[in-house]
């Protein structure tokens, strides 16, 4: 079924353009282009001056292939050894035959150790428990940009080999809790520690017995938007916020039940909601704050519908209460942004 690009975007939702700020660190270190390959992306760099704006994933995944292929590494210049454009794919040929998860990570971190210098990927399996620990050279802690990077890329790569979710009980890092951990409570776990002395995730052992899935068949369609797919693909699907997020995703914003009326649905009682809902570190009054966000996003990238018509869509009375929440959303009003997205 061909779903139109604005559905897509909201379901698959945006990117803080922190992400944007670190993936171009490297670029601008090389002296390379930056504002290029963020207009080759569909990215205005007059976004980089708004610290609350957001980027679709679509577009974020678009100039992370970009400057993969500028600065020929698809690790954003984040080790002493590049690694090279070309690796992922290489890596992903080395596994898809593996027939266990357990097998495949092994030797997908084996891979890692060859291609990278700085970084060392070990699986750990102590019972009921594995964990994947980041070793490193000795030294200050790197930038969690780079730590993320890292498990990223090996946490969606055994998701998509068994065809689901892995659920993180927790994930640490060695370094300072940098200014976006709240993406990483998706991406990983409500669970995040930082300042830790090591660098790990922490899923049931159960899922390193479970099958590979795939083949040579389905390995060429994911390889078409991956690594930066798993920024989308893999997060937190299972947990209550995202059972929100689908339920009023298919209803008119002016018709969202009030909280009351929601814990109904769920089979909650109002106090037992609230208490789940902190647990995942969200409100009820967050979610629809953010699902308005990025529908509203997903409108002025992917549509000509007028603000007014767009603000009536997400539930405003006029536009101008929408022009004063999209502005405190994103630090631009919906004009500026969407003249922003078009590039000057």
């Amino acid at each position: 079924m061909n779903v139109p690009m604005s559905e897509r975007t909201s379901d698959k939702g945006t990117i803080s353009i922190r992400f944007v700020r670190e993936a171009l660190v490297g670029v601008r270190e090389r002296g390379l282009d930056a504002e290029a390959l963020l207009e080759h992306a569909g990215i205005s760099p007059e976004l980089l001056n708004a610290p609350q704006a957001r980027v679709s994933s679509a577009h974020f995944g678009m100039l992370w292939h970009r400057v993969a292929q500028a600065m020929d590494d698809e690790f954003f210049g984040m080790d002493s050894h590049r690694m090279k454009a070309g690796s992922f794919t290489l890596l992903c040929h080395s596994v898809i035959h593996c027939v266990s998860l357990e097998r495949a990570l092994r030797r997908a971190l084996r891979f890692f150790r060859l291609v990278l210098d700085d970084f060392e990927g070990v699986l750990v399996r102590d019972g009921d428990t594995a964990r994947v620990v980041l070793a490193e050279r000795q030294g200050d802690p790197r930038r969690a940009f780079s730590y993320g990077t890292f498990l990223i890329m090996i946490h969606g790569l055994a998701c998509w080999l068994i065809g689901r979710r892995i659920p993180l009980s927790h994930a640490s890092f060695r370094c300072p809790e940098p200014d976006f951990s709240p993406e990483w409570q998706v991406l990983f776990s409500p669970d995040l520690r930082f300042g830790e002395a090591e660098t790990e995730i922490v899923f049931p052992a159960e899922f390193l017995d479970m099958a590979n899935v795939q083949n040579e068949r389905t390995m060429k369609v994911f390889l078409r938007s991956a690594p930066a797919n798993f920024l989308v693909k893999y997060r937190n699907s299972d947990g209550l916020v995202a059972r929100i997020r689908r339920q009023l995703r298919h209803i008119p914003p002016d018709t969202w039940p009030d909280f009351e009326t929601l814990a109904q649905q769920l089979h909650f009682s109002a106090s037992t909601l609230r208490r789940h809902l902190l647990d995942e570190g969200q409100s009820y009054q967050s979610i629809k704050d953010d699902l308005r966000r990025d529908l509203a996003i997903s409108q002025l990238s992917h549509s000509d519908k007028s603000v007014l018509d767009i603000a009536l869509d997400l539930g405003f009375a006029e536009a101008s209460a929408f022009h004063r929440a999209f502005k405190k959303w994103t630090g631009a009003r919906p004009g500026e942004y969407r003249r922003a997205l078009a590039g000057q």
